[in-house]
């Protein structure tokens, strides 16, 4: 692909299939698994060596340029940079370690906070996902974009799915394991539109969401809200969606009329979301830094009030809506602190 970007696509896909190869010796191998914060958050030291590996790539390439990876001790500086490389060297650990070919490496490159190119490799597959923004996408080399197919088809997570999606009559629905190959395969016509109900990470989303608007679409927050990039945190604090113009906006009605929910973590009256609380609340908890909710419908579901330490001062709501969102804090936090509290009603 020549153009804008090209110089800098053309490194990205280079490290991309470095780093794949890499992740298919480690399979030879055999793998040692560690965990982050819970089961379903694992890494393993191929993690680690993919993301060395991309990022002393980017740094050699592109000195000027800052870095974020997963894997990576993260840096202020970048934060004062206009061009931001956005790194996750396995998106999708969990199938990575347990035999499962929905897995891939992920690299995209935000300017001033935009998303402007991704590269996506699934290596168990050899799929290469690249595009730049204004460029178009292709798929191993050949160019791709948006399907036109009516019946859309909905690519959503494997785990939210075996876990509650699985009970509802959302038509069209696929589950699969990495985000950053649900976006390129959306990219490449291959699915049409993707939602989550937990939040994600720059990283997970970056690459990916180059490639859905290379393709002409877009990827944003359950709210409506778009997504930046190269934050202090770098991550989503709600559920987004993301595909093809057309079935974003299907996908939005549906998702209203199905009341179906979304995390928001952090929340502050600045937020959407702050609606969802009790009148009450709104007021004893605005300005606190630690306000967790999962809600739909214009309600809330789930109640997490994290003060410092990762102390829980209040968890209240349905049993398996609390697990979800505290399931979610804990992997946005790394650890929860305990507290003598039940599970009442938040509505």
């Amino acid at each position: 692909m020549s153009g804008p970007l090209s110089a800098e696509l053309h490194v990205a896909t280079r490290l991309a299939l470095e780093a794949g190869e890499l992740l298919r010796a480690h399979l030879r191998r055999g793998l040692t698994v560690e965990h982050k914060t819970g089961a379903d958050d694992p890494v393993t030291a191929a993690d680690r060596e993919a993301s060395e590996l991309i990022l002393r790539g980017l740094r050699a390439a592109f000195a000027e340029d800052g870095l974020l990876s997963e894997e990576a001790a993260d840096s202020p500086a970048r934060l004062g940079l206009g061009r931001v490389w956005i790194v996750d060297p396995i998106d999708g650990t969990k199938e990575f370690t347990t035999g499962s070919p929905d897995f891939a490496v992920s690299i995209g490159l935000a300017v001033e906070g935009e998303p402007v190119l991704g590269v996506v490799y699934a290596p168990a597959t050899d799929e290469l996902f690249a595009g730049v923004v204004g460029g178009g996408v292709t798929n191993n080399g050949q160019a791709a974009g948006f399907s036109s197919r009516s019946d859309y088809v909905v690519s959503v997570s494997d785990t939210e799915f075996r876990r509650e999606l699985h009970r509802h009559d959302l038509p069209g629905m696929a589950p699969s394991g990495s985000i950053a190959l649900k976006l390129a395969r959306i990219a490449a016509g291959e699915a049409d539109v993707t939602f989550t109900m937990s939040p994600r990470s720059e990283w997970d989303i970056a690459a990916g969401h180059a490639l859905v608007r290379a393709s002409g679409g877009d990827v944003r927050r359950r709210d409506g809200r778009p997504i930046r990039y190269n934050l202090a945190r770098p991550h989503v604090e709600q559920g987004l969606l993301g595909g093809r113009p057309d079935a974003l906006d299907w996908l939005e009605g549906e998702l209203a009329a199905r009341k179906l929910p979304t995390a928001h973590l952090g929340l502050t009256d600045g937020d959407p979301a702050w609606s969802v609380l009790t009148a009450g609340d709104r007021t004893a908890l605005a300005g606190h830094p630690g306000v967790f909710v999962r809600h739909a419908g214009g309600r809330p579901l789930a109640l997490l009030v994290v003060g410092e330490g990762g102390a829980v001062e209040r968890a209240e709501g349905d049993a398996f809506h609390l697990e979800r969102l505290t399931r979610d804090v804990t992997r946005a936090l790394g650890t929860l602190g305990t507290a003598p509290v039940g599970t009442g009603r938040v509505d």
